[in-house]
């Protein structure tokens, strides 16, 4: 597998593939606007970068960072070194990566999991810094026979390693804040999943917290905890994402941006318009001139 381009050519080429693509970059890119985007994203850090902004939170970058980030949360590069920076962004299809996840290692965790004070960076040790680094310079030495074979193994290798680190983080965080209330996070994940099932089969219509409390009979408040720690989360966001990724789909299949508003669940088409541009990066109409 060769390095893309750029971060645009990564995102495009992971959702063709429906696996995977990453980008190896310098200041020849200008940073994209503020933006959520249809796969998971790694961004490391190698020199150069000033501050990360994630979901309104921002992250002053040193170098040997690592940014493990959702497809739910918008972010974008606030500032950068004038002269240089250097990054490896990863771009990953979740539905590829939950299907080589297994009963006992989910590759997703990483991704997801937001009970902790460190919801998205890890700092790499030297020797972390060093691994992440060889295993992606093995993904150009693959090509030729069995280089998709090749190249999925070491994808497998990397993401155990980052799941194991950021495991290790973790633990450490969850000791140093003492014992917690009696509640397990993995008891969380049937009614989180029945929860997500609900959302993702009635997109169109009304979903406010107060109908998904009175439809699993479950407080507002129980539902807002449960979903923001199993998946990083929160609901408004999750169900906003999922509308607009189904517009973007309704816009390219050639549907009204009208249309659009009033399939994917929109019932106010200023909110469309708002959520849809920030989110994007352009205003409807444009994306849909541009994909349709």
């Amino acid at each position: 597998m060769k390095a893309c381009p750029s971060c645009k050519e990564s995102m495009r080429q992971c959702m063709e593939s429906h696996s995977f693509a990453f980008a190896h970059l310098y200041n020849d890119e200008k940073a994209m606007d503020m933006h959520i985007h249809d796969c998971y994203e790694i961004y490391y850090s190698i020199s150069g970068g000033k501050q990360f902004l994630i979901d309104n939170c921002f992250y002053d970058i040193q170098d040997g960072d690592i940014f493990l980030i959702n497809q739910f949360e918008s972010h974008y590069l606030s500032q950068i070194d004038s002269q240089k920076h250097e990054r490896i962004i990863m771009s990953i299809d979740p539905e590829y990566l939950k299907s080589l996840s297994t009963a006992s290692t989910d590759l997703d965790r990483c991704f997801h999991f937001r009970d902790t004070e460190m919801p998205h960076r890890m700092h790499l040790t030297p020797e972390e810094q060093n691994r992440f680094v060889y295993l992606i310079h093995k993904f150009p030495s693959n090509a030729g026979l069995g280089e998709d074979i090749l190249d999925r193994a070491v994808f497998l290798e990397m993401m155990v390693f980052l799941n194991r680190a950021f495991d290790r983080r973790c633990r450490k965080t969850e000791e140093s804040a003492g014992p917690k209330a009696d509640e397990e996070p993995n008891s969380y994940h049937a009614q989180v999943d029945d929860i997500l099932s609900y959302i993702n089969t009635h997109i169109q219509e009304n979903l406010s917290l107060e109908e998904l409390s009175s439809h699993f009979y479950l407080s507002s408040s129980y539902i807002c905890r449960i979903f923001k720690a199993t998946t990083g989360t929160t609901i408004n966001k999750y169900v906003t994402a999922k509308r607009i990724t189904l517009s973007k789909s309704l816009l390219s299949q050639g549907y009204s941006v009208n249309e659009a508003c009033e399939a994917c669940g929109f019932n106010d088409y200023s909110n469309y318009l708002k959520a849809f541009t920030k989110a994007v990066g352009v205003s409807p109409k444009k994306y849909a001139q541009f994909n349709s």
